[in-house]
């Protein structure tokens, strides 16, 4: 009986103890864990301090550049200013001392002004001159083919294109008596402008000259078809021959393609081109 209760009494201390042990344990396990996610914690803390302070470390980097470029900018600005107050110091000097100069100079700046504009001013009549007398010729000859006598404007030089076969028979240089109705009516505008002169051009296309005895090429042909016109603006219709030019142009300053017959025919013109008045243009010039 006693052995016993000797045994049971082992085996109830054996399991007391046991669970108590138990107890600590999962006690101590837990305080464990705790322990561990306040580690975890202060180690995701000391992080974040470390990152922030890195953080705040290149901020104050980028603040001190700034400041830095401020303060440059500053010394430039107090060096412009001590330089502007210089130039300003000079300035006065200068307006003392020049002043009666710089005057002048914009005197003749004004005076400069005037005379582009009396310039321009000349220029536009002179345009407006041309386009007149552009439609003084144009109402003069009439409704007349284009293909046989053209007028044009071509930088303020007037051009007078009128085809031969208009003025002469095939290889020769005597004007045709129905010719000089055209000459006519061209001379009867240009004898309105005593002032004017002009040149008569004799072109052809670049077809040999055959008529032997007679020429000895095309350069021949149009400068004897230029003088057949000017006799008959001198004698016949009375414009003053100290303003006429003739001259022979021959093949060489063609309008149209040599290849083609139609070619060859606009080639085959007089022209009469009435001429620039560089003297009056050179006396405006000499007007600065």
């Amino acid at each position: 009986m006693k052995l016993k209760q000797t045994l049971l009494f082992t085996a109830l201390s054996v399991f007391l103890f046991s669970c108590v042990s138990s107890k600590k344990f999962k006690a101590a396990q837990a305080k464990i864990d705790s322990l561990t996610a306040a580690n975890a914690k202060l180690a995701g803390d000391l992080k974040n301090c470390n990152d922030l302070t890195a953080q705040d470390a290149s901020q104050k980097t980028a603040l001190q550049n700034q400041i830095d470029a401020l303060n440059k900018q500053i010394d430039f600005l107090k060096q412009n200013h001590d330089a502007t107050l210089k130039q300003l110091q000079d300035l006065s000097v200068i307006s003392n001392s020049q002043a009666e100069s710089i005057k002048k100079s914009l005197d003749n700046i004004g005076n400069k002004d005037a005379y582009i504009q009396n310039l321009q001013a000349e220029l536009a009549h002179k345009d407006s001159v041309n386009m007149a007398l552009v439609m003084n010729l144009k109402g003069a000859i009439g409704n007349m083919d284009d293909k046989d006598i053209n007028i044009k404007v071509d930088k303020g030089v007037i051009y007078i294109d009128i085809s031969d076969k208009l003025l002469f028979n095939s290889g020769k240089w005597e004007v045709t008596p129905s010719a000089k109705t055209v000459l006519g009516k061209v001379a009867s505008v240009l004898k309105a402008q005593p002032d004017i002169e002009f040149m008569v051009e004799g072109h052809t296309d670049n077809k040999p000259y055959n008529h032997p005895g007679q020429l000895k090429d095309n350069w021949d042909l149009s400068v004897k078809r230029a003088t057949s016109v000017v006799r008959i603006l001198q004698k016949e219709y009375g414009l003053d021959p100290a303003h006429i030019t003739a001259a022979g142009r021959g093949e060489y300053v063609p309008v149209a393609d040599n290849g083609t017959e139609e070619g060859r025919a606009a080639n085959r013109r007089t022209r009469i081109v009435i001429l620039p008045q560089l003297d009056q243009f050179f006396k405006l010039l000499e007007k600065k």
